[in-house]
């Protein structure tokens, strides 16, 4: 055989690896390369930088700033927009609200810290648990925004203990007593926004959802870390990322723990929430290469969840999660999770997958056409983890459960038991659990 022969061989077995390795979602369609660029953001392509205390902002962390820190803002959104820029120290504020053409860049050592009194976040028209309401402000709001940015080696503090402390106080007086009646303010707002990243920035201590997405359309997380603690003061509701009605999301080299679900899919709820023209669905999203600490759940569909689909978690590290994969079932809601996939993960949790039931602060109306909810087509596959319980999922009348596939697991299982038989059209293929203590 020639040179050529070979060469022309070689060049055959390369194009037939790239194409084996094609990026797919779970339904089959192409990922599309916009997931791939994961290089950050260099911030002297994005405008003037508007170092905030050049103009009138003092480094004093006991002054609430808020309407200096606006003025800057502002200032950079008139003049053309630009990167406002905070230095190192900490600067205390309540809500923000950034404009098209503005970013947030928080140098190493800079610290962008919440004040622990609500009422220095007004109360807007916004979104919260499934609803339309009129609620309290983040402490970073960004709306209606196309290439938003927040960059840097900075901190966004909510500073929530004081939030935290409140709730369980108010939890003891009243068990009944829900998030929105607690009034706490979430750390970062996205909504009605695209071609928005967030990269290499530590967002920890949120009073309440950490990150929120709503009707958001190619949005990365690069590089970040998302902290609330769940001891001596747990946080309550502190999600990490929660992703509502959105499309094309990127979670990727993240560290997470936080005292409540990580990445969480939301989108509406109630009984006639598919009516709704603001709830809807969230399709192609990745979340990859995470490490997490403790979490209530890796990747949670639901409980405000109506549709979601193409959802991947992949590649990641676990170490103290309480479930990875949850899947809410809420009775009031018609809800459709379908072409799902939970690949390549090691480490250690107490449930691996969970579905069920879901039935906290839920109301059912009579509704003569209610859909059946559905769970198809989930996949998890090469799994290297030690848990308490793999398969912790249970039937119900009111969802049906389908096409679910377990291959190349190596499951070192307290509980010892994996019985799939109640799914239908189950595959399970090298599925390995090994009972230890």
């Amino acid at each position: 055989m020639n040179k050529r022969s070979i060469l022309l061989l070689l060049l055959s077995a390369i194009t037939l690896t790239v194409g084996a390795r094609k990026d797919v979602f779970p339904d089959g369609t192409p990922v599309p390369a916009w997931f791939a660029d994961t290089l950050r953001t260099d911030i002297s392509k994005l405008g003037r930088q508007y170092v905030i205390t050049d103009y009138g902002v003092r480094n004093d962390s006991t002054e609430v700033q808020t309407a200096a820190i606006q003025d800057v803002i502002d200032l950079a959104a008139r003049q053309g927009g630009g990167v406002v820029t905070v230095p190192e120290g900490t600067f205390l504020t309540g809500s923000l609200f950034f404009k098209q053409g503005t970013h947030l860049h928080l140098r190493k050592g800079a610290r962008l810290k919440g004040i622990d009194d609500i009422r220095h976040y007004p109360i807007v028209k916004t979104r919260l648990e499934g609803l339309t309401l009129d609620y309290f402000a983040a402490l970073v709001n960004a709306d209606s925004l196309k290439g938003f940015t927040i960059t840097g080696q900075g901190t966004i503090d909510g500073n929530g203990k004081r939030f935290w402390e409140e709730f369980w106080l108010r939890r003891r007086y009243n068990r009944q007593c829900t998030n929105l009646e607690a009034m706490r303010p979430r750390l970062v707002y996205i909504s009605h926004s695209s071609d928005v990243r967030v990269e290499g920035v530590t967002l920890q201590n949120s009073a309440f959802w950490t990150n929120h997405l709503y009707r958001s359309e190619r949005v990365k997380y690069i590089g970040c870390t998302i902290y609330a603690p769940h001891e001596p003061v747990k946080a309550p509701s502190s999600d990490a990322i929660d992703i509502d009605f959105c499309h094309d999301i990127l979670v990727t080299n993240c560290k997470i723990s936080v005292n409540d679900d990580a990445v969480v899919l939301k989108g509406g709820k109630g009984t006639f929430a598919d009516r709704d023209p603001d709830n809807g669905p969230n399709y192609n999203i990745i979340v990859e290469n995470c490490d997490y600490g403790f979490v209530h759940g890796c990747l949670t569909l639901g409980s405000e969840s109506l549709h979601d689909r193409n959802i991947i978690l992949r590649n990641c590290r676990v170490s103290e999660a309480q479930r990875v994969l949850w899947l809410k079932m809420r009775p009031d809601t018609p809800q459709h999770y379908e072409y799902v996939t939970v690949e390549n993960l090691t480490g250690e949790a107490v449930r691996f997958l969970t579905v069920r039931p879901w039935t906290q602060f839920y109301k059912k109306e009579d509704r003569a056409d209610m859909p059946l909810s559905r769970c198809n087509n989930i996949t998890i596959r090469n799994i290297r983890m030690k848990t308490d319980n793999f398969f912790d999922v249970s039937q119900s009348d009111k969802y049906a459960l389908k096409d679910f596939t377990f291959e190349q697991c190596d499951i070192r299982n307290a509980k010892g038991a994996f019985d799939a038989s109640i799914i239908e059209g189950v595959k399970v293929k090298n599925m390995k659990v090994t009972r230890v203590k």
